[in-house]
């Protein structure tokens, strides 16, 4: 037998999970389906932080960090539980690069409040890091992390309160679209509601293909790294800023790294912005690499001695879904109103979570959101 929802949601991830959420906060009748156990590891929402930051190079994303926060602090309060640590954050590097200035530039078209720190005045706050004498730092104070396995699964716990139905290890065989509505066939069961919205992560690109649509999507293998400084202290979100480096001085290129300070004993987090091209996340060796490290290792020496010889606690592989512009996709199939897609959020997504998940309700129930996403419409793949 069929059973029949207001509302399916493929994927129960950090943009899954908040779309259930709002979903459900709307009165709908909602089914969310993951093929894995809540929470999994295959994907990219497992974890215990994630950066959350005004500072965009574009001033579209620094827009939706402004109505983005004010959810957080919501959902925090409803579910009773913190989920977002202040802890400040700063970029570095040359002082004509691209990005900074991109930045800087974005955070003053929307009124952002923020520092431009010497090189001696951010190595006196922050004496951690090394920074070149040619380096440009923008300090803002409202950076921090998301807790994110527990902001996934707080968004989850709230929606069931409100009556969702949530299903994990419950893989999506078919999508079986109809004018007005969509059958979703699982090994469990058929289920049939009148809105889709899928967010499978890596797994979108081949999930919508059966729906006529190619999604220029790919996964990325990327690897996370925790360190155990000594001092570790030092390194602790009470005393340590969320930060990304935008360097070449080690470098034949360009290149970004980010970090995030440990907290309950989590260890000193970095890792490369970016990774491994896969054709299919099946393909994914979630094994860590010792050279991914050992690379890093000269990066801090360089900038942040004090742990470039730390041991290192654990590594593990989470996947980025890119887009050829890193750009989200948040908008309405093509072809089927009724279906609406999240994905592609090239492993700057986290932090968005919650709204994201508000404007897909918002497109699935209303048609439009009044959020601004003129940025992330799948027209601009069009030949």
């Amino acid at each position: 037998m069929t059973k029949t929802f207001d509302a399916i949601v493929i994927g129960a991830g950090a943009m899954g999970s908040a779309a259930t959420y709002y979903l459900s906060e709307r009165g709908e009748s909602v089914l969310l389906l993951e093929q894995f156990e809540l929470d999994h590891q295959k994907g990219s929402s497992h974890g215990y932080s994630r950066i959350i930051r005004y500072c965009y190079d574009r001033s579209e994303y620094v827009e939706l960090a402004i109505d983005n926060y004010p959810l957080w602090f919501a959902l925090q309060e409803e579910l009773g539980e913190a989920l977002y640590v202040k802890t400040g954050g700063f970029d570095f590097g040359p002082a004509d690069d691209d990005r900074l200035q991109d930045t800087l530039a974005a955070i003053n078209a929307n009124n952002i409040e923020y520092e431009m720190l010497s090189v001696e005045e951010a190595q006196y706050r922050f004496p951690q890091f090394q920074l070149n004498a040619d380096f440009q730092v923008l300090y803002q104070a409202d950076g921090g992390f998301i807790k994110a396995s527990k902001a996934v699964l707080g968004h989850i716990t709230l929606a069931k309160r409100r009556g969702a139905t949530v299903k994990d290890r419950t893989a999506v065989r078919q999508i079986q679209i109809k004018p007005n509505s969509v059958d979703i066939i699982t090994d469990g069961g058929t289920y049939s509601a009148g809105k889709l919205i899928v967010t499978a992560g890596s797994w979108t690109k081949s999930l919508l293909a059966q729906t006529g649509i190619d999604l220029p999507l790919v996964p990325l293998r990327c690897q996370l790294n925790f360190l155990m400084p000594e001092d570790i202290a030092a390194y602790d979100a009470a005393n340590c800023p969320v930060w990304r480096a935008h360097v070449r001085d080690l470098f034949s290129s360009p290149v970004y790294i980010y970090g995030l300070p440990s907290y309950d004993n989590t260890g000193f987090k970095i890792a490369w912005h970016g990774g491994q091209a896969l054709r299919h996340p099946s393909e994914t060796d979630y094994q860590p690499d010792e050279d991914n490290i050992l690379s890093l290792r000269a990066f801090m020496r360089a900038h942040i001695p004090g742990v470039a010889d730390a041991p290192l606690r654990d590594s593990r592989i989470c996947l980025y879904t890119q887009t050829p512009d890193e750009h989200f996709i948040i908008d309405t199939h093509p072809a089927h109103e009724h279906i609406v897609i999240g994905a592609g959020f090239s492993g700057h997504g986290f932090k968005f979570s919650t709204i994201i998940g508000k404007m897909l309700t918002d497109l699935a129930l209303d048609g439009a959101t009044p959020h601004n996403d003129r940025l992330f419409k799948i027209s601009r793949f069009a030949d």
